[in-house]
């Protein structure tokens, strides 16, 4: 996870921690067959797709993928190395929709300058995005529950300026936000002060499982909030370590039961390591989440 680390203090996108794995009820009716299209976050071919954004975005179309999420944009180095216009032209190419994006927000929340948001927002719209998602928080921004209720404040804002371009915030879990403060977390707080018409979640599984947490109680507490997950396998043998879906610990099936409680729209797949060729990974998991989920 080092390289992971790394790309963090450099980009604003993050990994943490550590815990257990929790039981799944198996109840509520699933969603429609094929009501949600299998998306890719692209942070999973980080090591390939700056050498050669055209062929690795080609590769995940071809893998089966009809929606990819992208992460890391700037105004300045757009998406890898392409502008907006023309990442967004090489996605029509191929089929390929990207429904959100993980935009760097921690300069807004710790200035408060609306500003810095303005040209993400542009990024994303140029894709026709529907979330712009806030994919992690410096540690410095988070260090007790009365930052959290900072960093909710600071969502509502973005949020009213991207509903006026027609976006929803969004905001992706790691597992600090589930650290206990008395009988509350900061996920509870974000959760519960956050404009419910403005602003999404997207859940990431893997996290929430290695948080200790049971995505399921989650659903029935705040229901229709998480409109986007990661999925995202847990290996059997090392909870550090990703696999590929259906192949390890996490009970996708029991909790895909409950899609529509959750409120889900976008499935997205993500894969932080290997142990296989990226592209056989990608192309195992989409088959698997075709084949036995959506």
């Amino acid at each position: 996870m080092n390289s992971r680390r790394n790309f963090i203090k450099q980009a604003g996108i993050a990994v943490a921690g550590a815990a257990l794995l929790p039981s799944f009820a198996c109840s509520s009716t699933p969603a429609a067959a094929g009501a949600h299209p299998i998306g890719l976050q692209l942070y999973t071919l980080r090591e390939l797709l700056p050498k050669d954004v055209k062929g690795v975005i080609e590769k995940v179309a071809k893998a089966g993928y009809k929606e990819v999420e992208t992460y890391g944009y700037t105004a300045d180095a757009g998406f890898w190395g392409l502008d907006a216009k023309t990442f967004k032209g090489l996605l029509d190419a191929n089929g390929l929709k990207a429904p959100s994006g993980h935009f760097g927000l921690d300069g807004f929340i710790k200035s408060g300058n609306l500003d810095e948001v303005k040209p993400l927002i542009e990024g994303a719209l140029t894709l026709n995005m529907e979330y712009l998602t806030c994919p992690y928080l410096d540690e410095s921004l988070r260090p007790d529950l009365d930052a959290f209720k900072k960093v909710a404040a600071r969502l509502n804002e973005a949020a009213e300026l991207c509903a006026k371009s027609g976006l929803q915030l969004a905001y992706h879990n790691h597992d600090f936000e589930f650290k206990k403060y008395g009988e509350t977390t900061g996920y509870d707080i974000l959760l519960q002060e956050t404009d419910k018409k403005n602003v999404q979640f997207e859940m990431d599984l893997y996290w929430v499982v290695r948080s200790g947490n049971d995505p399921l109680a989650l659903f029935a507490k705040h229901p229709g909030r998480f409109v986007m997950w990661h999925v995202k396998d847990m290996d059997k043998a090392n909870n550090t370590i990703n696999t590929e879906v259906g192949t390890g610990k996490i009970d996708f099936k029991s909790i895909y039961k409950h899609a529509k409680e959750s409120g889900l729209k976008h499935l997205i797949v993500e894969q932080e390591n290997f142990s296989k060729d990226p592209f056989v990974s990608i192309k195992q998991s989409f088959d698997y989440v075709n084949r036995e989920l959506v």
